[in-house]
């Protein structure tokens, strides 16, 4: 764990439970609720039991579509020109799945250092597809430039207010699951790449529970913003970086990191790949290495419950080459 670096004045958070609500009841019908499990420690080798948030289960494979359709959904106006995007691969699918479903065109940048069977996914789903040379931040430079010229409407993975409300409706909908059980828990496990993801949990429990950030060894940008007190540039590589390889964290997500999450972990290349196959050996569930990394963490004694401590896990993407995972 490290300290948030104190002496500069937080910014009021840019998304509040209301606007998460919001964006529940705009979702409805348009995303699914994703089932939660209960696993023994020793089902997973873990040092306490661990309840399993399945959002890999979600449309396309990740929780991308809770934040993309909010964005779209909540846009006064699409222009002809539909939807634009620079994605790694989920945020990408995410978009073109929207598009699809609201009957818009979408045009989506991608990195050459995203797998291709990613790529691959964008294109069946309708989207056109423009592969730039580079890591993410190349490909979200080119998106912004085509944007200019054709007036679509930018679909930003993490750096919206929208977006991050839409992602926000996976805390409460799993708090509303495990009320609905009658377990209460104290802790959620989350994977940060950008931080939309992570923030839009924290801006819904408010401190009422107790976020974790876990990024990999090779990209943690939202660590570098709390040690730095702002966000920061951070070099990206590593098993996870077409997913969590973001340089620098979101400035939405910046103004709720800073107020509710208070725990940030990272692990190593190794740790994510011994999560992945954990939940391939024990569940048959192919987890691609940004959607184990949150496991990772518990898995590898990076993250430390406390003494009776309720912990959730988010398993929260499943697009890899299952070979990568099984073989």
């Amino acid at each position: 764990m490290s300290a948030i670096a104190t002496g500069t004045t937080a910014a009021a958070p840019a998304v509040t439970p209301p606007d998460i609500e919001a964006a529940a009841h705009r979702l409805a019908g348009h995303v699914r609720t994703t089932p939660v499990i209960s696993m023994s420690a020793s089902d997973l080798d873990l040092p306490v039991p661990v309840l399993l948030k399945l959002e890999l289960l979600q449309h396309v494979g990740s929780f991308k579509p809770r934040g993309a359709f909010n964005r779209v959904l909540s846009a006064a106006h699409v222009p002809s020109a539909g939807l634009i995007a620079a994605s790694g691969g989920n945020h990408g699918a995410a978009l073109a799945f929207v598009a699809r479903s609201l009957g818009l065109r979408a045009e989506v940048f991608v990195p050459s250092s995203s797998p291709a069977m990613k790529r691959d996914r964008i294109a069946s789903l309708g989207a056109t597809v423009h592969v730039v040379e580079g890591l993410y931040d190349d490909a979200q430079a080119a998106a912004t430039a085509r944007q200019a010229a054709t007036g679509a409407l930018a679909v930003h993975p993490f750096e919206h207010p929208d977006v991050v409300a839409g992602q926000g409706t996976m805390a409460r909908e799993l708090e509303h699951q495990l009320a609905a059980l009658g377990t209460d828990f104290d802790t959620v496990l989350v994977a940060s790449g950008g931080g939309g993801f992570t923030a839009g949990q924290a801006a819904w429990f408010a401190g009422r529970k107790q976020v974790v950030s876990v990024e990999p060894e090779t990209s943690q940008c939202l660590r570098a913003a709390r040690l730095a007190g702002a966000p920061v540039e951070v070099s990206v590589a590593g098993v996870a970086a077409d997913s969590l390889g973001a340089k620098q964290l979101g400035g939405v997500a910046w103004s709720i990191v800073q107020h509710y999450v208070g725990a940030s972990v990272t692990v190593t290349d190794d740790e994510i790949r011994a999560a992945q196959r954990l939940l391939w050996d024990r569940l048959r569930l192919v987890a691609e290495p940004g959607g184990a990394t949150a496991l990772a963490a518990l898995h590898s004694g990076a993250y430390t419950p406390e003494p009776g401590e309720r912990v959730v896990v988010v398993v929260c993407g499943s697009n890899c080459d299952p070979a990568t995972v099984v073989g």
